[in-house]
Order: structure tokens, then C-alpha cells, then sequence
């Protein structure tokens, strides 16, 4: 696209973190898009305001693809405006939404419902996935790509997971269907089967010193396995999420490398605890896929670096402490981590590679935090910076250190399980279609104007 000169803000900075490499420049915004990014040393237009970004990164707005915001029907735990709020604190301006709230959203109309519901609530821009209906697994071949253009399949159940495929006759009518129908299938990959097998041989887990041994990688592996070989048959497009194990990880390399549509997302608690930390903190790292061993954190932060992973997503699932502090087998998996995410992923490529220029590193997280996820989801506008992009601008701080705490989170269950973390990067500015929708010196949100990108 030609670049434009029209402009109604300017934002200079020393390190735009733009697809060609991280360079000094002027992005010229009008109308909420991008419309030229200029050379340094070339002056904006004459009487159009100037964001000038100082020593930090300027990178395109951060994309969580796996977001639990809540709504509707569980918003006692999270609901948009807190969790939108907790986003643009972290630097993300979109996010996709998961399906399994109450009632569970799994026509096209329950999309419809949900974005109504959304509307003027939202600090960010939102696309939901729609949940895949094990009643009616041939519904994805008919889905509209204006609803939604990706399906949630749930092979596993838990507390806030009540729509999970059992029948592995159903199940592949899902992946038929949604090969029929081009839809992207992103999948809970566990075999709850095998799990409900393991209870009823052990009794189900009663402690957190045993829990990641009580809610092992063979359930993964196990479905990770069934997933490539429906994927191998019928050429559905596959995203594993919450991948949690050193071997899923070597499979899901493999099978692509071999050719086919698969790919996978790491999470930041994945990337940040270990199951030794689960023994100390409990619930708080009580997950769905469980957090495991040392050696599967590293094979992690190795895929991540390859470029084996494809997003970074926060699975933001908050709950309040009080269904945090019931027993071992009542307390619900999933903890809060939108506003967390970029921070603690680039703390954690700071610790394990501080010999690494920061220019390269800060190029990996824009790649997974941003390009690739635009990529993956088809999600226009979004994920560069670029001319004819949307204006979605984040400051990004990356010496600054700092203590998180409990004052700090955004999130409506007002805790997190990074409390005590002395945090490398900050986000002080977070910009939506040009708007400041997060002012850190201020501490000023914007307009609850997030639109659906459809």
C-alpha cells in the first residue's frame, strides 16, 4: 500500500519494532490507521501533535489469542472492562475470547449475544472462538467466517469446562467438518478418559506435592497424537494451546516439519513456573494442563526461540480467592495473566539469554505476541507496524525494574500468582487505533470503544 501523508498524531521513536527490522522513525497516524512510517529525521506534517516515545520500543499492539474474560455467566470472576483493563496495562490491544462461559457459546447467535455484551465495555479489540458442540460436531462446516473463524474443542473436561468430546467418532466429525468448512480448530489436547482412568486406580489428587504427577504428560501425549493423526486423514488446520511437555512439543515439530497444518502456543506460566513451584504455591499455579518438570520449561523456551512455537498466550482464566482456597479437588484451574504476559515472557528471554541484543529478542516477542498470532487467526489490520495497519501502538520500557504486587493487577480477582516477581520491561504507554487507551504516568485508561475485528 503507498504510504499516505495525512496525519492527526505522530509517534517518534528511536526503536519501532516494525517488520523489517527494529529502526528509528515517525509512525504518521490518521483515522485511526496507520497511514506512513517515516525515516528518522524526516519532520511530521506542520500543526499535527507528536508522541514522542523517548528511549523505549515502540511495537505493535500485543495479541492474546487465549483469553477467559468471562462473559457471560461467571462474571463474578472476571468480567471485559476489568480484564480489558488489565490487557492494555500489559500492552495487548486484542484479544479472541474462549467459549466455555455460562451459558457456553457455541452457535452463532451466542456470538452475536456475546458481542452485544461487550460492546462499550471493551479497552481492546476482541474476535471470540466459537465453542465446537459435540451435539452437533458437523455445525463447523457451515460456520459463517463473519461469526468466527476458529473452534474451541475441549478433549478434556474441568470446573469451567463443561462441552468436551468423549465419543472419538464425534470428535472426528469435528475435524471433518471443520476441514469442510475452513475452520481453524484450537484444542484443550488432554485425554480426560485416560486421567478418569488414573483416579479411579490412585482416588483423585488430595495434595499439590504430588498434583502434576496426579495430572501426568501421558494425558498430552496421549491426545496430542490423536489430534495429528485426525489432522493426517482429514487436513483440518490444528492449534494446540497451553502446550505443556517436553515430548508434545517434539511431536508437534515433527508433524509439521512433515508438512502438516499443525501448530502450537506456549503460555507464560508455562514458560515462568515449574511443578516445584505448584508444591509451594498450590492453587495459585494450579493449571489445566498441569505445570511440569524443569526439563519441559526448557524444551519450551528452546521452541519458543526456534520458532517452533507459533503465539504466546496468557490463557487469562481468573477465579476468586475464595474458589482458590477450597479443597485440593474443588479449587478450579487457572489463574489471571493477560496483564502479565509480555512482561514476564521478556523477563524470562533476559534471565535465560542476557547476552542476546535486546533488538533480537524484543523481535522474538513481537513475533509471537503480535505478527504470528495475525497470521494464525487472520486477523486484518492487525500485528504490525506497517502502513494501513490499524494504530495499535505500545511503549515498551525494556531496563525498567520493578516489583509486581497485588496493588499492581488490574484483573477483577485482584491477585496474581507472579506477586513478589521483580519484573524486567514495563509498559508505559498502550495506544488502540490511535488512541492512548493506557497512560502509565497518569495511570489513565481510554474509551471503552474496542470494536469485533471480523
Amino acid at each position: 500500500m503507498a504510504e499516505l501523508t495525512t496525519a492527526d498524531l505522530a509517534v517518534t521513536a528511536g526503536k519501532l519494532v516494525t517488520p523489517a527490522g527494529v529502526r528509528a522513525g515517525t509512525v504518521l497516524i490518521a483515522d485511526g490507521r496507520i497511514t506512513a512510517v517515516q525515516d528518522a529525521g524526516t519532520a511530521p506534517p506542520p500543526g499535527v501533535p507528536v508522541l514522542d516515545a523517548g528511549d523505549a520500543y515502540v511495537l505493535p499492539g500485543l495479541i492474546d489469542s487465549h483469553v477467559h474474560f468471562r462473559t457471560p455467566g461467571l462474571t463474578h470472576k472476571e468480567d471485559w472492562e476489568h480484564g480489558s483493563r488489565a490487557a492494555v496495562v500489559g500492552g495487548v490491544t486484542t484479544v479472541m475470547d474462549m467459549p466455555n462461559t455460562v451459558p457456553p457459546t457455541l452457535t452463532p447467535d451466542d456470538v452475536a449475544a456475546k458481542a452485544e455484551l461487550v460492546r462499550g465495555h471493551s479497552l481492546v479489540d476482541h474476535r471470540f472462538h466459537i465453542g465446537a458442540d459435540p451435539e452437533r460436531p458437523e455445525a463447523l462446516a457451515e460456520l459463517d467466517p463473519a461469526v468466527a473463524t476458529s473452534a474451541k474443542i475441549f478433549m478434556a473436561g474441568h470446573h469451567t469446562a463443561p462441552t468436551v468430546f468423549r465419543d472419538p467418532a464425534r470428535l472426528e466429525k469435528a475435524f471433518i467438518a471443520a476441514a469442510e468448512g475452513g475452520v481453524q480448530v484450537v484444542l484443550h489436547a488432554e485425554d480426560g478418559e485416560l486421567f478418569a482412568l488414573l483416579d479411579q486406580w490412585w482416588g483423585a489428587p488430595d495434595s499439590y506435592l504430588d498434583y502434576e504427577a496426579r495430572r501426568p504428560r501421558t494425558g498430552g501425549i496421549a491426545a496430542v497424537a490423536r489430534v495429528l493423526e485426525l489432522v493426517r486423514r482429514h487436513g483440518t488446520k490444528a492449534h494446540i494451546l497451553h502446550l505443556s511437555s517436553h515430548e508434545e512439543a517434539d511431536l508437534v515439530s515433527a508433524a509439521r516439519a512433515a508438512g502438516l497444518p499443525v501448530s502450537f502456543e506456549v503460555t507464560g506460566h508455562h514458560l515462568s513456573f515449574t511443578d516445584t513451584d505448584t508444591r509451594r504455591l498450590g492453587a495459585r499455579t494450579r493449571l489445566s494442563p498441569s505445570i511440569r518438570a524443569q526439563r519441559d520449561q526448557d524444551r519450551l523456551w528452546q521452541a519458543l526461540v526456534a520458532g517452533e512455537a507459533d503465539t504466546i498466550g496468557s490463557d487469562h482464566a481468573p477465579h476468586t480467592v475464595e474458589e482458590k482456597t477450597r479443597s485440593v479437588q474443588d479449587s478450579p484451574p487457572g489463574l489471571p495473566g493477560v496483564q502479565e504476559l509480555a512482561v514476564a515472557v521478556w523477563t524470562g528471554m533476559r534471565r535465560r539469554r542476557p547476552e542476546e541484543h535486546p533488538d533480537i529478542a524484543v523481535t522474538r516477542l513481537v513475533r509471537h505476541l503480535s505478527e504470528r498470532p495475525a497470521e494464525l487467526f487472520g486477523l486484518p489490520g492487525k500485528g504490525r507496524i506497517a502502513p494501513g495497519a490499524d494504530a495499535d501502538l505500545v511503549f515498551f520500557a525494556p531496563d525498567d525494574t520493578w516489583m509486581l504486587s497485588a496493588h499492581d493487577v488490574r484483573a477483577k480477582c485482584g491477585w496474581s500468582a507472579y506477586e513478589g516477581w521483580t519484573m524486567t520491561g514495563r509498559v508505559s504507554r498502550t495506544i488502540r487505533r490511535g488512541e492512548t487507551v493506557w497512560d502509565a504516568e497518569s495511570g489513565t485508561f481510554g474509551s471503552y470503544e474496542g470494536r469485533w475485528v471480523r
